[in-house]
């Protein structure tokens, strides 16, 4: 076993966004349905381990970064976060929120369903549904917890990460190709002559250049901080309580509360680009060690069933995107860029679905309005209401019987 330390875990972090970016470049396949830098960069990387572990060589990082990045781009996500734009957006994250509501309420009729044909546990299925899908691996690890406490169901925890993986990879994929067909039947920011063009703004796209200064750079790294200082400290005082949330979602909050008390207070404006530039270094090292570190023989040990219930769920996932995302988002442009990230988190992650818009909009164009949407819901109301929706599911006669 070759084990890399933290110095060691980063270098290859790097060099998995540099192969990344070298393949998205060079690979016309890969440029032409959007797939994310990191995602294509960690999974060459987790399929090369995979085939080192057939040899008996396996080799694992120090995931100690992973958490830290991972907040650090939440704490930027609310530090973008103006909220005067998200009023002039409330109609909009409304829609939204309710096309998220329908697809958790989709996942799990799907996932039910389909375990019972099976025959196997509907847990199974609930499992396999908006738990991992739209929960992501802190969701269903805890719930996995529950299911095989409370309920008896066997290696239900070590089910729920192996899901929770295959929406990681999935939702990183589906996200561009959907995009794509989408596009295809929309008229795209720029190509109308009675457009004025308009300069990007926030993570629409991450290629642009930034000025930057150091001290400017001081100011928003201590923002960041600040914002995870105070986010994990508030997740403490939640702990336990009825308002416990995930930290990403607390410390997501403390950046909004700073970035718009600051602001009101007329002490200090923040830094929109340069939050921006640490938001996408962020969020590109956290999906390349999410995505190298991904052991890919887990997904193998799944069962023939519990593979077909995944892989319906995604398929799923994209004709929903298709037909009702991008439907009732207006079924444009920037109705294709939501559909592209809902697909992200949907499957996967907020972080997942940032990267799916990215790779749209540095090809396509900006899209501020995804942008402001898809933060918010992914990160503040999603784990709220998929709790919800969750223990509603529970209630059914057929899991009061187990």
């Amino acid at each position: 076993m070759i084990q890399l330390d933290f110095y060691g875990t980063l270098v290859a972090a790097s060099l998995v966004l540099l192969l990344g970016r070298g393949l998205v470049t060079r690979v016309g396949f890969l440029r032409s349905y959007n797939i994310p830098e990191p995602v294509a960069g960690g999974l060459v990387v987790a399929l090369l381990l995979l085939i080192l572990r057939t040899f008996d060589i396996e080799v694992r990082f120090d995931t100690s970064l992973q958490t830290p990045l991972m907040l650090a781009f939440f704490a930027t996500i609310g530090l973008s976060a103006d909220l005067a734009s998200l009023k002039k957006g409330g109609r909009i994250v409304g829609v939204f929120l309710l096309a998220v509501i329908g697809l958790l309420v989709v996942q799990n009729a799907m996932g039910i369903g389909l375990a019972t044909l099976l025959g196997l546990d509907p847990l199974m299925g609930l499992l396999t549904g908006s738990i991992t899908l739209a929960g992501g691996h802190g969701t269903g690890a805890a719930w996995g917890t529950v299911f095989s406490e409370k309920y008896g169901l066997a290696s239900a925890s070590e089910l729920a990460l192996a899901s929770a993986t295959f929406g990681l990879v999935l939702g990183g994929l589906i996200g561009g190709p959907v995009a794509r067909l989408l596009i295809k039947r929309v008229q795209v920011p720029g190509c109308s002559p009675q457009q004025v063009p308009r300069l990007p703004r926030g993570f629409e796209q991450p290629n642009k250049e930034r000025s930057i200064t150091p001290f400017s750079f001081v100011e928003t790294l201590a923002l960041i901080a600040v914002s995870l200082l105070a986010g994990n400290l508030l997740n403490g005082l939640l702990h336990g309580t009825v308002f416990e949330l995930p930290t990403f979602v607390c410390v997501l909050f403390v950046g909004v509360v700073l970035r718009n008390g600051l602001s009101a207070l007329g002490l200090y404006q923040v830094f929109e680009r340069e939050v921006s530039v640490l938001g996408n270094v962020s969020l590109s090292l956290f999906l390349a060690i999410a995505l190298m570190s991904l052991k890919l023989w887990d997904l193998a040990a799944l069962a023939l069933p519990i593979f077909i219930i995944l892989a319906v769920q995604a398929l799923v996932m994209a004709l929903f995107a298709i037909f009702i995302t991008f439907r009732v988002m207006g079924g444009n442009y920037d109705a294709a860029v939501l559909a592209a990230g809902h697909c992200g988190f949907g499957l996967g992650a907020t972080p997942t679905a940032i990267a799916n818009m990215q790779a749209v909009t540095q090809r396509y164009g900006p899209s501020q309005i995804a942008f402001l949407v898809v933060p918010m819901v992914g990160a503040f109301f999603i784990d709220i209401i998929n709790v919800i929706v969750i223990k509603l599911y529970l209630t059914l006669p057929f899991f009061a019987a187990v």
